[in-house]
């Protein structure tokens, strides 16, 4: 019993949870309900709220860019009216500029006309005057013919053999005085030539400051301490040795204090030389590699310091417009000589010699001064050459666009080819007076250096030969070969064939010790 009433208290709660879930869904369905027509009233509300807040913006928006409009259009309407306002002030002024000069071509015309007047009236005058002149010479020729009548009735003779007569007594005359005019020209001629020659050449040569020749074949290297000759020297010559091989010159390092000796016939090689070691016992790392490394710097160095050379050498004589391998040429004269003479020196003086004398000749001193100093560019060359240093110089000169008075006097200089302008002579006569004054060349130390130059040259030469340094005056030739080309047997052969080539080509005093180097070199880089 208590068991039934459960179940059915039980159901009866059952039926009454899903009756209560039921009727709840419902009331919650029509509350949705309700609040979905709510939120569309507002929404339909909103959404014409939007719409007329955005026409009215849209309004104002329109208003806004038709009064912007407006405004533009005023600014270019004023703007226009600016410009028509000033193209009519200039066609106004124009108008008045025609007016005024057809005013005054009518005011010259009206001139014109005067002139043309007075002419035609001084015209007739003119022509009344020469009527009157006319008649007054017929009377003249009458009177004239009546007193020849006369004087041939009176002397015999006639009027033709008369003027003959009279013109061969004035012809004789006449040539007597014309010769001993032109005799006593020609005498005074010879004596002003003479001595305005010898004034201008005496003039010229006080006003140039000159220099004598001294050419020396070795250079001192000051050093601080004693102690720094064993650097250069290195462990077992080594660092002396590369030296001598990288520069080919001959470095003496003897008992003198505070000194090293260089020794080379190439100013350049010595040059090199110097600032090389310089440059090492300053630094203080010297050793093989060290050395090729500084040498090949101080070489660069050098080509540079010519090209200055050039240049500084070009703006001291006021001369422009140089090409740069002339001036390149110009700078590498500086460490040639010519019997003993600085070329360089040599140029510089014949230039500024050849500028005096054109000037005081009334000639273009720019040009012989140019001229001057370019007359011995063919005695650089970067190679050897069988061409005259003049006709070389000249063939330069023409290519790199120099002016023909100054090729011609720079190929003329030594009578290769013939004189054609008065520039030519100047530069040959200062081209003496430089070289020829005493103590400025000796004969003795070119043949000396010619002499050394033909023995790298003859060892060159050979095949496998990279570079050949004369040494000691000229007694050694050291000869550096490729190890790749030569082998030790083929060194050994090549020595004695230089020897033998030497001994028939060349005129020489004493023995030459031909040495041939050949070094062998394995470089390896860690990574």
């Amino acid at each position: 019993m208590d068991s039934t009433i459960i179940i059915l208290i039980v159901a009866v709660a059952i039926i009454a949870a899903v009756l209560g879930f039921f009727s709840s869904r419902i009331l919650n369905s029509k509350d949705i309900e309700k609040k979905r027509a709510r939120l569309l009233l507002d929404a339909k509300r909103d959404a014409v709220s939007f719409v007329k807040e955005g026409k009215a913006e849209a309004e104002a928006l329109k208003k806004e860019k038709i009064l912007q409009a407006k405004e533009k259009f005023i600014e270019l309407k004023s703007e226009h009216e600016k410009v028509i306002n000033s193209k009519d002030r200039k066609i106004t002024e124009a108008e008045k500029r025609i007016k005024q000069k057809e005013s005054k071509i009518s005011q010259e015309l009206d001139k014109t006309k005067k002139k043309n007047q007075e002419l035609d009236r001084q015209t007739e005058d003119v022509s009344k005057k020469v009527q009157s002149l006319d008649k007054k010479t017929l009377e003249v020729e009458k009177l004239h013919r009546k007193q020849v009548d006369e004087l041939e009735n009176i002397s015999g003779l006639s009027e033709e053999d008369a003027k003959v007569m009279l013109l061969d007594s004035l012809k004789v005359e006449a040539k007597a005085d014309a010769m001993n005019f032109i005799q006593d020209t020609i005498e005074e001629a010879k004596l002003t030539a003479k001595n305005e020659a010898k004034k201008i050449v005496i003039n010229t040569i006080q006003r140039v400051a000159t220099e004598h020749a001294i050419e020396n074949s070795v250079s001192v290297f000051n050093i601080e301490s004693d102690d720094i000759k064993g650097r250069i020297i290195g462990r077992e010559g080594r660092n002396i040795r590369a030296l001598e091989a990288a520069t080919g010159v001959e470095i003496i390092v003897d008992d003198t204090p505070e000194a090293i000796i260089l020794s080379c016939f190439d100013p350049i090689r010595r040059e090199i030389a110097r600032l090389s070691m310089h440059k090492l016992v300053t630094d203080g790392r010297i050793h093989p590699a060290r050395i090729e490394e500084i040498v090949a710097k101080t070489e660069k160095q050098i080509e540079d310091e010519i090209i200055e050379v050039g240049k500084r050498t070009v703006m001291d004589l006021g001369i422009h417009g140089l090409h740069p391998e002339l001036i390149k040429i110009v700078g590498r004269m500086k460490y040639r000589s010519s019997y003993g003479q600085n070329l360089l020196q040599h140029s510089r003086e014949v230039a500024n010699l050849a500028g005096t004398m054109a000037a005081e000749l009334g000639l273009n001193a720019k040009m012989a001064k140019r001229a001057g100093l370019l007359h011995d560019i063919g005695k650089v060359p970067e190679t050897e050459s069988e061409t005259p240093h003049a006709i070389l110089g000249m063939q330069w000169a023409e290519k790199y666009g120099e002016h023909p008075d100054v090729c011609n006097a720079i190929g003329a200089h030594h009578d290769e080819i013939e004189m054609k302008n008065m520039i030519s002579p100047i530069i040959q006569v200062c081209d003496a007076i430089s070289g020829a004054r005493p103590g400025a060349r000796r004969q003795v130390v070119d043949s000396y250096l010619k002499r050394l130059k033909e023995l790298e040259d003859l060892a060159l030469e050979s095949d496998g030969v990279t570079k050949a340094y004369a040494i000691q005056a000229g007694r050694e030739l050291r000869v550096l070969v490729e190890s790749e080309r030569v082998s030790d047997t083929d060194a050994a052969t090549l020595s004695y064939d230089i020897s033998q080539r030497i001994q028939t080509e060349m005129t020489y005093p004493g023995q030459v010790k031909i040495t041939v180097i050949r070094e062998t070199r394995a470089v390896n880089i860690a990574k």
